[in-house]
């Protein structure tokens, strides 16, 4: 009798256990989808903000620019509109207990060709900015339509090339869906060669042209600011724009990509996942980043902020002209947005020392 009563004990332990167990599993995966879900319309709204604005006349913008910023602008809107969706979506519909499936495998080839694009796409625009402020008498010879459209071509279509056998369900490449990250990953363990393979392909490279470029712009822009010194009467109110800008740049690229890199290396090294925050954090983390470059890039940008408010009162007065007219703009900003779209575009050289000295 004794013996019975233990045992019903113990499994009455056993069961209040794994059920205050999938009370907590369900807790953190209602956390993690609320944190995925806020993210992503975050980086949606930032994003179709600064599409109203590239779309439109934007002052002291090169022609080449503004295709390397679009470019941009697409891979960070993916992350919202692609990446986010597809991992909740598999999430809800798929059994935790089957093996891998060609829908997990399709959604490991999307998020993996999102963030190399938005990789390589960033490496594009340091490397357009390098040539134009160092080289501006040469950058119309050097960033010409066709080179400028090949390497946003390059930036989307090399990733899918390399990272296509991610999509053969009965391939070598093993997909697994992670119910810490809520993303469908690679089976690093059993991928080491071709896990650091991407690393090296990908990252690293992408990096080292960011290094460079953003160091070749840094001190040409440092160079210029000594040179405008003299005819500033005010020195004091001249910053160092060059830190405030690029530093920060440099700071969110590494910060948001570097601990997904290095946690793929090491559990393609060791074969052990990290724990499920960790891994949670550092998978996502490099979304952030579709976030940050709207910040970075336009909206410390005096032009894009006047124009996206322009943008911003004429749609008001389209939708609600009785709350705009009492504030007496409408016939300034009509008159200003009139201004702004008459201006021709400048010389790519001339706008980009203007753009990198008129950040703040």
């Amino acid at each position: 009798m004794n013996e019975l009563l233990n045992l019903s004990l113990l499994e009455l332990n056993s069961s209040s256990g794994a059920d205050s167990q999938r009370i907590m599993q369900f807790h953190h995966r209602s956390v993690k989808v609320s944190i995925i879900i806020v993210f992503g319309v975050m980086i949606t709204l930032g994003n179709i903000a600064v599409l109203l604005v590239i779309t439109s006349s934007v002052s002291g913008w090169s022609k080449s620019s503004r295709y390397f910023l679009l470019s941009l602008t697409a891979a960070d809107s993916a992350f919202g509109l692609l990446v986010m969706p597809l991992n909740l979506w598999v999430s809800l519909v798929k059994d935790y207990t089957d093996g891998p499936d060609w829908l997990c495998h399709m959604v490991a080839f999307c998020n993996a060709t999102v963030y190399s694009t938005c990789m390589y796409t960033l490496a594009a625009i340091s490397l357009e900015r390098c040539i134009a402020v160092v080289y501006p008498l040469k950058y119309s010879s050097l960033m010409t339509r066709r080179r400028t459209l090949l390497l946003i071509a390059f930036s989307w279509c090399f990733p899918p090339c390399i990272l296509l056998p991610i999509t053969l369900p009965e391939g070598v490449i093993q997909v697994h869906f992670s119910t810490a990250s809520l993303v469908c990953n690679l089976s690093y363990s059993t991928n080491v060669v071709y896990s650091l393979s991407l690393t090296f392909v990908i990252f690293f490279p992408c990096s080292i042209v960011m290094i460079y470029a953003n160091m070749r712009l840094w001190f040409a822009a440092r160079t210029q600011r000594r040179k405008m010194r003299q005819f500033e009467h005010v020195r004091r109110r001249r910053h160092n724009v060059a830190s405030r800008v690029l530093v920060p740049v440099m700071v969110a690229y590494f910060t948001c990509w570097t601990p997904c890199m290095g946690a793929m290396i090491y559990n393609a090294i060791s074969g052990n996942p990290v724990p499920e925050w960790i891994e949670f954090v550092v998978v996502w983390l490099p979304t952030s980043n579709g976030f940050l470059n709207c910040i970075f890039y336009f909206w410390v940008n005096k032009s894009f902020r006047r124009k996206f408010y322009l943008i911003i009162e004429r749609l008001a007065r389209g939708l609600c002209p009785a709350l705009v007219n009492p504030l007496g703009r409408c016939s300034h900003s009509a008159g200003t947005l009139n201004n702004n779209n008459s201006v021709h575009e400048r010389s790519a050289s001339v706008s980009s020392t203007c753009t990198m000295m008129t950040l703040a």
